[in-house]
């Protein structure tokens, strides 16, 4: 196992398992009892006292959420149908296995990821199958005269990344674009919290309690939406070769930009602050033209934003063209401008 762990780069979530088996197996050496939830704090213990940073590290707090989820929650989820059946009851317990690490990772996968698969049962049942055979012919073909089975490897691969890819592409195969505060996720992770141990202790408080947070989380919700309604803001990009800004009124945008909608680019950097804005019109043009539109003007080397007067500096900037008493609210300056800021 610390040679898989090697090989995979000591990532957190690999020490973890790499730790958690070690002790394991060490207990069991010494017919000592073992103790899950303790193993996991001595771990997590373990890790942060080497890097205590990585308590903010995404993959950290995944990888210690699931296992606990699978460590709590999946024996009791497991109890909820008794299925006689042999090859049903595996299937049984791969469901109880995916449900158990989804439903403690829920809140922290939208906060950080701003999506959820749907088919997510199905993907992980999926994987299941050839996980196993890939871990282990991955380490098997590494060993001399072993390697005529890398064929059968490559193709396992393949194929599995074929099936992923198709369920991933199912219509309404995910649930994107979900944005949530700070806020909301401390009270989406109580409200499961409280929601799951009453499903575990059957007691109707629980419900109620996990309810009320629910709401609350729903009010706050509420009045993003609203505030969202009535934003009014400029937003500039910082962009290594383009250029782009975002003129927000509502949940319109005009966006000044020489990047397509199609642009690696614009989809990593501008598309998710814009989702996080709610915007959910955008009106894209470039500094070539003239735009007007509802309290936006963009006319020459002028740009208004309601009251808010910009004058772009760019290439074909003529200074003589500017009325001498004209008042602007800030200059921007392009990457081929001719001049600086010494000049002006």
């Amino acid at each position: 196992m610390c040679g898989y762990s090697l090989i995979t780069g000591l990532s957190p979530s690999v020490v973890r398992a790499t730790i958690m088996i070690t002790i394991f197996i060490t207990a069991k050496t010494f017919a000592r009892n073992k103790n899950g939830y303790n193993t996991l704090a001595f771990a997590a213990f373990c890790q942060l006292i080497y890097n205590p940073f990585l308590i903010w590290d995404v993959g950290f707090q995944l990888s210690y959420l699931s296992v606990f989820g699978l460590i709590y929650l999946q024996p009791k989820i497991y109890k909820w149908i008794y299925v006689k059946n042999k090859w049903l009851n595996k299937v049984w317990q791969l469901i109880a296995l995916s449900l158990s690490a989804q439903l403690v990772t829920f809140p922290l996968c939208i906060y950080y990821f701003h999506q959820f698969p749907v088919y997510f049962l199905m993907g992980n049942l999926f994987i299941s199958i050839p996980l196993i055979l890939i871990m282990v012919l991955g380490i098997a073909i590494l060993v001399p005269f072993i390697d005529k089975i890398s064929p059968i490897f490559e193709w396992i691969i393949v194929t599995t990344n074929t099936v992923l890819k198709w369920i991933a592409d199912l219509p309404f195969s995910t649930f994107s674009s979900v944005w949530i505060t700070l806020p909301e996720l401390i009270l989406m992770s109580i409200a499961l919290g409280l929601l799951i141990y009453g499903l575990v202790s059957k007691s109707a408080k629980f419900y109620i309690f996990s309810a009320l947070i629910y709401i609350a989380c729903s009010a706050i919700t509420l009045y993003n939406d609203w505030t969202a309604i009535h934003q009014k803001k400029i937003i500039f990009f910082t962009l290594r070769k383009n250029y782009a800004a975002a003129f927000i009124d509502g949940k319109t945008a005009v966006l000044l930009t020489d990047l397509s909608p199609d642009d690696r680019n614009y989809k990593f950097f501008i598309e998710p602050t814009l989702q996080q804005s709610q915007i959910n019109a955008i009106r894209f043009t470039n500094l070539e033209r003239d735009t007007v539109s509802k309290n936006f003007i963009k006319k020459d080397n002028q740009i208004v934003f309601y009251k808010y007067n910009i004058l772009l500096i760019d290439e074909h900037f003529n200074y003589k063209k500017i009325v001498i008493d004209s008042k602007f609210s800030s200059v921007w300056l392009t990457a081929n401008n001719k001049y600086n800021l010494q000049n002006l």
